[in-house]
């Protein structure tokens, strides 16, 4: 504890000397991550295969490409992100400016998750980084393989002076939340974050959270039989194709009319056949579950009597421990249709290749089943009912809203990504990163020349007459009152 604050008041000391705040500092630390990302691709799929058992191409998609995109995105844009606004002014303020000026938070510490290890580490770096911070970043202790590789080249690749990995587990994490930090930024389970925030609350640390929760995926009847295909196929692509399902905003649960159903349910066998084979397992297409805990939680979901009544495709699950992985073992993508909604699968949030469909007798009825839970980091509906998409819109809350896809929200720059209520607090990617690491000062300078006598005591109702038209913006009330030309209300105050 000793050493960690020594060292944390070290990286205080030099984001105190304003190292960080340069452009120039910003921008190599910037390209530094975009050389790390490029240099070190193979060892990258390595350990993201060691810990979560991801094809490459998986692992290119969701970790190192679209996190080479944001940084590129955020070395094209952060000469504008870093200039001050000229804040508009009313006419009532004479021969005064305003500007708002970003300015960094200080030091920061960087939580990490342990489903995309490498991604969900670097993404909320770039936004720190761009915006001056020091910090300290705290990678999954349940992805050892992807921790040990950040802190050790983080290090060759960034100043270490003002960006250090620490590693370990939840005793290291206790330790850090101790500390006294500019902003926490953490991605994980609602559990471990209300730890969090309890912990930041003490020293009153500004938090961001980015949590999960279940997130619904509204299947409409589609006329078109192209639709109908693309639809399945994107829906199936955003639950297994993204780390089997232990992604926050993955497809959670399917809500569809009962009588389209079986006609879903059947598209969903042939699709699956489709990508991952006769037998999945073999495909090296459907990543590897993250331990024993998380193998066993999801075995316990399919163990209800009443919840494995419901299944109606899967084959058996098997454990697979394998000497040169460190990810447990192998869940067959399951599919389950009308599972107790009163059971932990349907209460708590997967995070597995488990896929319930809930059937109901209105589509319409999906916004009252979703407004009746707590609300979701996204929301994904398939439909081309116009009316039914503006319900949704209007009449649901969640963190984001996709129609007729999945998961792309998450690649757009543009886009907040965030949670609300039970979901997260918070939101970042793009210029948001940016925003969640910065103070927006607020700076005003007035000229010694012109003065607005009324507004210092002793009081009247002229005086007052004046702060009501100034108030309302009403210069001709201004001018009048000042010549006394119009006459001040008598105040009614004794």
């Amino acid at each position: 504890m000793v050493d960690l604050e020594k060292e944390l008041a070290a990286m205080r000391e030099y984001y105190s000397s304003g190292n960080t705040r340069d452009a120039s500092w910003r921008r190599a630390q910037l390209r530094g991550l975009l050389l790390l990302l490029h240099e070190n691709q193979t060892e990258i799929f390595n350990v993201l295969k060691q810990d979560l058992g991801k094809h490459p191409a998986e692992a290119y998609r969701d970790e190192i490409g679209s996190t080479i995109k944001s940084i590129n995105y955020a070395l094209d844009n952060l000469k504008g992100w870093m200039s001050s606004e000229k804040a508009k002014l009313p006419k009532v303020a004479l021969l005064t400016t305003a500007a708002i000026v970003p300015e960094p938070l200080g030091l920061v510490l960087v939580i990490s998750s342990w489903n995309f290890p490498i991604g969900l580490s670097i993404e909320p770096l770039i936004g720190a980084i761009a915006a001056g911070n020091s910090m300290v970043l705290k990678p999954s202790e349940l992805a050892p393989s992807c921790s040990s590789f950040l802190a050790q080249k983080i290090p060759a690749y960034l100043d270490s002076n003002g960006i250090k990995v620490i590693e370990g587990g939840p005793t290291v994490g206790e330790q850090l939340l101790q500390q006294k930090w500019d902003k926490i930024f953490f991605t994980g389970s609602a559990g471990v974050g209300r730890i969090v925030m309890a912990a930041a609350a003490k020293h009153l640390t500004p938090v961001t959270l980015e949590l999960g929760g279940k997130c619904p995926a509204i299947v409409d009847f589609l006329s078109s039989s192209w639709d109908i295909e693309v639809a399945v196929e994107r829906v199936l692509g955003a639950k297994f194709s993204a780390c089997a399902g232990q992604a926050c905003i993955g497809i959670d649960y399917i809500l569809v009319e009962k009588k389209f159903y079986p006609t879903l349910v059947e598209l969903i066998k042939i699709k699956l056949k489709t990508m991952f084979g006769e037998n999945p397992r073999d495909s090296h297409s459907v990543a590897r579950i993250i331990n024993r805990h998380h193998f066993l939680r999801l075995k316990c979901l399919l163990d209800d009597p009443n919840v494995r009544a419901s299944i109606v495709h899967t084959k058996k699950s098997q454990e697979v421990p394998h000497s040169r992985i460190s990810c447990y073992g192998y869940i067959e993508p399951t599919i389950l249709v009308d599972p107790p909604l009163e059971s932990m699968i349907m209460e708590d949030e997967i995070f597995g290749p488990l896929l319930p469909i809930i059937t109901l007798q209105k589509i319409e009825d999906s916004i009252e089943f979703i407004r009746s839970r707590p609300k979701p980091l996204s929301l994904y509906a398939f439909t081309n009912d116009r009316s039914l998409r503006k319900r949704i819109i209007s009449e649901t809350s969640s963190g984001s809203v996709v129609f007729n896809d999945a998961l792309i929200q998450y690649l757009a720059d543009t886009l907040p990504f965030g949670g609300i209520g039970d979901s997260g607090i918070g939101r970042y990617h793009g210029k948001f990163s940016f925003d969640e690491f910065t103070h927006y000062k607020a700076v005003a300078w007035r000229s010694f020349l012109v003065d607005f006598w009324f507004r210092f005591p002793p009081w009247n109702d002229h005086k007052l007459q004046l702060f009501r038209h100034c108030y309302e913006y009403d210069y001709l009330g201004v001018i009048l009152t000042v010549l006394r030309l119009k006459k001040p209300k008598p105040s009614s105050a004794s």
